[in-house]
């Protein structure tokens, strides 16, 4: 057999064994795919994916509630008060506020209430100004925050240490300044017949030359939970609104304002215990029982003794 002959022949084996493997291939493939159509019917049109499904009622409660905690963690600087006998929910309030109208005097649209937060700042005054101090701003806010008061006060003696990196004054606030007397006259309207909190409050109301009832006085720095926090020793407000509150005040010049919000935000983080150990200091006084007038009383008759007449 020649070799041109012996080639074409073989490539023609070649071709017929290729054509053979392709219809192995493709019979195969063919019934593959029978069988999977046996054994996986195919879904309704009418049928949901798994994510378009609705979801239970169970887990949108839980993702609620999880964004609302989310919500409320990240609002750090708020606080949500409660009454201690119906519950009833407060309006937030801040530490810092956009609407703080600074030496603005008294807001006469803001509702006083029964209980205000004072603080004061003060400025170094005398031949040794670090010891000797003087009144130099004063702030009131009632007990949903709200700013009541704000004043630069004038002080009585000449100014030797402003303290500006600590009280925030500045020479330049006494050109707007408030005579001495005419804000204390202010303050004392405002605190008359109210309960007051504060932070060592008692040189607040020494700096104002103003006197207050103990009764009516609730100093955060002298509560036994917050003195627990320093040891047994005054706790700094600072320190106080850290660890209590979860806000930074005092960063830099203070604000009487800030600090006055952060008090009233302490106690009514408290309330219940602050007036639970108030009335083991101060229990609640019996009524007095009115004395009847002198001439309305009747006064009891003398009885005459008769004299007993003899038989005769």
């Amino acid at each position: 057999m020649e070799p041109t002959s012996l080639s074409a022949n073989w490539k023609k084996l070649q071709a017929t064994l290729k054509n053979s493997r392709n219809e192995i291939t493709s019979n195969k493939t063919s019934s593959h795919q029978a069988i999977k159509r046996k054994r996986d019917p195919p879904k309704p049109a009418s049928q949901k994916s798994s994510l378009d499904a609705p979801r239970p009622r169970k887990r949108q409660r839980m993702q609620k509630s999880m964004a609302a905690s989310s919500e409320s963690s990240a609002n750090s600087i708020t606080i949500r008060e409660q009454e201690d006998a119906n519950t009833i929910s407060r309006p937030r309030v801040s530490v810092g506020a956009a609407s703080d109208k600074i030496n603005a005097g008294l807001d006469s649209d803001v509702d006083v209430g029964r209980y205000v937060a004072v603080d004061c700042e003060m400025v170094g005054v005398g031949p040794n100004p670090e010891r000797e101090s003087a009144l130099a701003r004063v702030s009131i806010v009632n007990y949903d925050g709200d700013q009541i008061y704000d004043s630069y006060v004038l002080p009585l003696e000449p100014v030797t240490d402003y303290r500006t990196h600590v009280s925030g004054i500045s020479p330049k606030h006494m050109n707007i300044a408030r005579l001495f007397k005419d804000v204390q006259a202010d303050i004392a309207k405002i605190l008359e017949d109210r309960v007051i909190i504060g932070h060592s409050i008692r040189h607040d109301l020494a700096a104002l030359m103003l006197g207050h009832p103990l009764r009516d006085i609730r100093d955060t720095s002298r509560h036994p939970p917050y003195r627990k926090i320093a040891g047994g020793s005054y706790p700094k407000l600072k320190i106080l609104a850290s660890e209590l509150l979860g806000v930074q005040i005092q960063v830099g010049e203070h604000s009487s304002i800030e600090d006055a919000r952060a008090c009233m935000m302490l106690f009514r983080k408290d309330k219940s215990v602050f007036e639970r150990e108030h009335k083991k200091k101060w229990p609640a006084q019996a009524p007095v029982q009115p004395q009847p007038d002198a001439d309305t009383v009747d006064k009891p008759r003398k009885h005459k003794n008769k004299k007993k007449k003899k038989k005769r």
